[in-house]
């Protein structure tokens, strides 16, 4: 192993080429969120065309949503690996076309009344292959803004992605709440559910030509160079005690992301119309109103990470999480539309605490020669275990025991989690990224 890299090197990066490489972070992130969100929004419509019928269909829909997350850590390893030894760029590249294809691919599918049971295990055969991409996105897009970040500045460009994230999570909002409401039940059912998962294709050929035209980072060339890359970074990873530790924070300090992300705003529109007998478009509503309340407040975050340090923003949203959790469902559950969105968006300011600083922390957790392959791995398996298993445990608690409530419990306890998790860790918001 060269020695080239064995001190931290600040990036210098100018602001033309930051600005670019930023964009070509977020185009992709919102391009694969938007193929990965758009299944959990379209739930209910893909219940009636998928399991027609069935007692169960939403809660069916719900474990093809689970299953395809444990095909996370495995895109995450393989996306990993290949982007420690071949470089991020190329396999930013790879996940985008890879989920734009299997969206796509979910547009054209037959349904069950065409071609029986082969129409569900079609449709979870392309839910896997979006779990795979979405699992080499996460850790390869953010570790690639924040090896280009400048320094000083890392909290708030990895930030940017998670706006990206966000902002596509409320496309695909708008979009069902509008096609919802303007073809109604008989037309979605029929035709109009295809519509937003063959926006995939635009999206996707714009994600790959701006991420076709960037080059990799200063951290992985200036490795590459030096001759410094790991033969095999994941075994590498494991055999040393500081990254094992590394990777079981990755693992828990996410946890918060299973009430935030996948409750808060994957599961919410299903949990409002079904649960509380909110109307759909409703549920939809007081959802975006929290999407765009949490994209305001990302970049904040990111920043003020910057300037404290991420521990202390990751541990008083959760201390804040686990406080207000509870009344904040309690807004939602009154039946009234604005102090649900009241609920929801206080909810959301919180969590971006979290979600606007977590990646970038989990970055700073390993060195360039095996970040993409132990922080995919560690934050993937975290995803699978608490994140895409969080709607189908939501529905099936709720089933088992009649408490509405349990989303607001489930958040106290993740919160909670977290905070433990969060205060085990060494911050290094203020220390150069190291390459080794």
């Amino acid at each position: 192993m060269s020695t080239v890299a064995a001190q931290p090197v600040p990036n210098t990066v100018d602001p033309r080429t930051a600005r670019k490489v930023t964009l070509a972070g977020c185009v992709g992130i919102f391009a694969e969120l938007y193929d990965n969100g758009i299944f959990g929004f379209m739930a209910g419509t893909l219940a009636a065309v998928f399991f027609p019928g069935s007692e169960n269909a939403v809660q069916l829909v719900f474990l093809g949503y689970a299953v395809s997350f444990f095909f996370r850590p495995l895109g995450g390893v393989i996306c990993g690996h290949l982007g420690d030894r071949i470089g991020r760029q190329r396999m930013l590249v790879f996940v985008i076309l890879l989920i734009s294809v299997a969206t796509a691919g979910i547009g054209i599918l037959p349904t069950y009344a065409s071609i029986g049971i082969a129409a569900p295990a079609l449709l979870i055969l392309l839910r896997v292959a979006q779990g795979f991409s979405v699992g080499g996105e996460a850790s390869g897009a953010m570790s690639f803004l924040a090896e280009h970040a400048p320094e000083g500045k890392r909290g708030l460009y990895t930030s940017y992605a998670q706006i990206a994230s966000f902002l596509s999570l409320l496309t695909g909002t708008l979009i069902a709440a509008a096609m919802t409401s303007g073809l109604g039940a008989e037309r979605m059912e029929s035709w109009g559910w295809r519509i937003p998962f063959l926006l995939a294709v635009p999206l996707g050929v714009t994600g790959i030509y701006i991420r076709k035209r960037i080059s990799d980072t200063p951290n992985f060339t200036r490795l590459q160079e030096g001759g410094g890359l790991s033969k095999n970074p994941l075994k590498e990873a494991f055999t040393s005690a500081e990254h094992r530790r590394a990777m079981l924070l990755a693992l828990f300090i996410p946890l918060m992301n299973g009430s935030g992300y996948y409750v808060l705003f994957g599961y919410m529109p299903t949990f409002m119309s079904t649960e509380l007998h909110f109307g759909q478009v409703q549920g939809l509503l007081v959802t975006a109103a929290s999407l765009v309340a949490i994209s305001l407040a990302i970049p904040y975050m990111g920043h003020l990470s910057d300037r404290i340090g991420r521990k202390k923003v990751l541990a008083g949203a959760a201390i804040a999480m686990a406080v207000a959790g509870i009344p904040c469902y309690l807004l939602i559950g009154t039946g009234s539309v604005p102090l649900a969105i009241l609920g929801a968006c206080l909810m959301a300011v919180i969590f971006a605490g979290h979600t606007g600083v977590i990646h970038i922390l989990l970055v700073e957790l390993f060195p360039t020669r095996v970040r993409y392959s132990a922080y995919g791995l560690g934050y993937n398996v975290s995803a699978a275990l608490f994140g895409g298993t969080a709607p189908l445990l939501m529905t099936y608690l709720i089933d088992k025991t009649g408490n509405v409530n349990v989303p607001a419990f489930y958040a106290v306890v993740t919160a909670l989690g977290t905070l433990i998790a969060v205060s085990r860790v060494q911050d290094r918001a203020h220390l150069p990224l190291r390459d080794v």
